[in-house]
């Protein structure tokens, strides 16, 4: 498609989007600069609050109120069954069979626990791959995993980054590294799509490398998960974590999902932590010793379902099955390719580049977020879209991030922000 700069295109992209009418199904936030509706452009940090989300929450409350403890089986979705009720939905988010999904924690609380079954270090295989630069968080989890067997973190975790003068990670670069520490490698566990940049990784050749090898490949798929078309289980993927707070809109710190693959869930040689709540239904209630794992990622659970933050993503899961992932990620890549297009249009008063886009340009490569790389004036730049109404996301030392989500953003919002970012330049 050949895209125009103007106000009236923008308009008639959005006129022709069989997606629009999920906008009306989220509450866009007030700017607290300029007290008008904002130019919201945070999904990748925290999606928008579903309109649903109050009459689910509603829902659990009236049950507590209403039965007590009885809620856990005779409420409207019992509790004792909870986590069920987002099996098949959850599954379609990344591309799983519905008992190799279950969720449960946080991300890193979860990614902790996946560890627990796949960092399986020796002294020959105790290495870990992930790229440097990764969110923090998975830093810290992959290094106290590495101390806690014994390992020297410093030697052990092994980081992978850009050729120099280059801000992505090359495929044939992780690929060769594999190669590299092939006798050694325990775990590759990389980020779906990396937090800063925004580039998404080749998931399905990087995992069949990994396994090559001899190693457990993982994937922390928090800007991810209802972001781009997955597939865990067709990739052969050991596991992965994800939060449900940025694409998938289930509020701030809300709960986590897992995927273990069905080839590991009748393995007896791959350990767990186990707590009650992985333990078989029919015996869970007989209070006994000997732990008898459920079937599927549910085994890996260790207490019972936190209601409240479920519910709201029970919402959202329910508007990802009405709008469907095929869709979402075909319009995705139609409005980040649409916010790129203007974007790489605005110059300085000099005629000269102000900032550049370090995503990759390949739409196979990035999900819905462009990083900005600004190269002078950066923090200027930010805190005067933000006084514009703006709310994207600044990283420092120097980069905007700005996510179209494709549930509730327009192709007008993209033309709106980036008349704004231009007019800095006036």
């Amino acid at each position: 498609m050949t895209f125009e700069n103007s106000l009236s295109f923008a308009q008639s992209l959005d006129a022709q989007d069989g997606l629009r009418e999920f906008r009306d199904k989220f509450i866009f936030p007030t700017s607290i600069e300029t007290g008008e509706e904002a130019l919201y452009f945070t999904g990748n940090s925290l999606g928008l609050q579903p309109k649903s989300a109050r009459a689910h929450i509603e829902t659990e409350l009236e049950d507590w109120a209403k039965y007590g403890v009885e809620g856990h089986f005779h409420g409207r979705n019992p509790w004792f069954h909870y986590h069920k009720f987002f099996s098949e939905r959850a599954a379609k988010i990344v591309g799983a069979l519905p008992h190799e999904v279950v969720l449960m924690n946080n991300l890193t609380v979860n990614l902790h626990l996946l560890m627990v079954s796949f960092y399986r270090p020796t002294q020959k295989r105790f290495k870990i791959i992930i790229e440097k630069g990764a969110f923090p968080s998975d830093q810290y989890a992959v290094a106290s995993q590495v101390r806690f067997h014994g390992f020297d973190a410093n030697e052990a975790v092994v980081e992978l980054e850009p050729r120099a003068g280059e801000h992505n990670l090359r495929t044939e670069d992780i690929l060769q590294a594999i190669d590299n520490e092939a006798d050694s490698l325990a775990l590759v566990m990389l980020s779906g799509v990396q937090y800063y940049t925004g580039q998404a990784f080749d998931m399905e050749t990087i995992t069949r490398k990994g396994h090559e090898v001899g190693a457990f490949v993982g994937w922390d798929l928090a800007h991810a998960a209802g972001n781009l078309l997955l597939k865990l289980h067709d990739w052969q993927a050991d596991f992965a974590a994800w939060c449900t707070y940025k694409y998938l809109n289930s509020g701030p710190g809300s709960v986590s999902g897992a995927f273990v693959h069905e080839k590991h869930s009748e393995r007896s040689d791959i350990p767990r932590f186990e707590g009650w709540w992985g333990h078989s239904e029919e015996a869970r209630f007989k209070m006994e010793k000997g732990f008898i794992p459920m079937k599927g990622a549910a085994a890996w659970q260790l207490s019972n379902a936190p209601v409240f933050n479920m519910a709201i993503h029970k919402a959202s899961l329910e508007i990802f099955e009405a709008a469907g992932m095929e869709a979402l990620r075909e319009k995705s890549v139609k409005l980040t390719a649409y916010l790129e297009f203007l974007l790489k249009q605005v110059t300085n008063k000099s005629g000269e580049k102000s900032f550049e886009l370090i995503t990759p340009s390949d739409p196979e490569q990035r999900g819905a977020q462009l990083s900005i790389l600004c190269l002078e004036k950066g923090r200027e730049l930010f805190d005067f879209i933000t006084k514009k109404g703006v709310i994207a996301d600044w990283r420092n030392p120097n980069v905007i991030r700005v996510a179209p989500a494709p549930l509730y953003n327009s192709f007008e919002d993209v033309y709106r922000f980036v008349t704004i970012l231009a007019s800095f330049y006036n």
